[in-house]
């Protein structure tokens, strides 16, 4: 048997950082490398995410063969997205409808007027930062090079909730990254 005890210090929960926890950049922009260093000026924050935080579903699809008889004798993968989900709540955050529509389908800002144009356009896919702090103050970084929006919820407008973009994205494999679909930074000093 091992020799590693239970230890309740190491059980955390994910809050998001004070300064913004989601950031986009165009594709190609410089990763950080750690979970406490400035992020390149690309990345621009969307704000305010709703209580539901951030879900990732990284869980690999398998197919098993069986013999005649019913036995299983070869189990593989067929497999494997990356997803995360997450609701957007700052809806006059021109980063947050360039993300939900299209950075080519969003212009202007509140000052000047924002216009958004829905279309069958394909948005290119963008890097993805998502920061945290878990228990006693340890930085906690999601660096996805690549990923695409593959599904945005219904867009409620009532007086009742807030309005949310439910966005997902899909994380592709990167060639930089030894064609890991995330890399993930926890501790350390920063920079």
């Amino acid at each position: 048997m091992g020799k590693s005890k239970n230890d309740a210090s190491k059980v955390s929960a994910g809050k998001p950082a004070v300064v913004g926890a989601i950031y986009t950049a165009p594709v190609n922009s410089t990763l950080p490398t750690k979970a406490k260093e400035d992020l390149d000026p690309a990345f621009q924050c969307v704000g305010y995410i709703s209580n539901d935080g951030v879900a990732n579903d990284n869980s690999p699809e398998r197919e098993t063969t069986r013999a005649w008889g019913g036995d299983p004798v070869n189990t593989s993968q067929t497999e494997k997205d990356d997803t995360y989900k997450f609701t957007m709540i700052e809806a006059l955050n021109v980063n947050v409808l360039k993300a939900v529509y299209g950075e080519k389908n969003v212009s202007g800002d509140l000052a000047t007027g924002i216009t958004i144009r829905a279309n069958s356009q394909e948005q290119p896919n963008m890097a993805w930062v998502v920061d945290m702090i878990l228990k006693g103050d340890v930085p906690k970084r999601i660096v996805i090079p690549s990923a695409a929006v593959t599904a945005v919820g219904t867009i409620t407008y009532a007086d009742s909730s807030v309005i949310g973009y439910e966005t997902t994205i899909s994380a592709e494999p990167w060639a930089d990254y030894e064609g890991d679909t995330h890399r993930e930074f926890i501790g350390g000093a920063s920079e």
